[in-house]
């Protein structure tokens, strides 16, 4: 059976490596914190508009918070490999 306040909570807790990678990546500055900046804000416009697009063809809530720990551990791998 699925459990979504489960699948919030590991979503929530996964996101904050990212959060992490990034504070640290932004706290360096220079093209890298930059280009991390703009990446940071372009990906998070996609993901909402993605979730809407998924919910407003009726998608469930699951299958976005799903995606959404796809693109949480996308960046996770991204941001640990550089």
């Amino acid at each position: 059976m699925y459990n979504p306040f489960l699948s919030s909570m590991m979503l929530a807790i996964e996101s904050q490596r990212v959060i992490q990678l990034r504070l640290v990546r932004l706290a360096w500055g220079g093209r890298e914190g930059q280009a991390e900046a703009q990446s940071m804000v372009i990906e998070k416009v996609h993901a909402a508009g993605e979730a809407m697009m998924t919910l407003m063809r009726g998608g469930s809530p699951e299958t976005v918070i799903a995606r959404y720990r796809e693109h949480v551990a996308a960046n996770t791998k991204r941001l640990s490999t550089t």
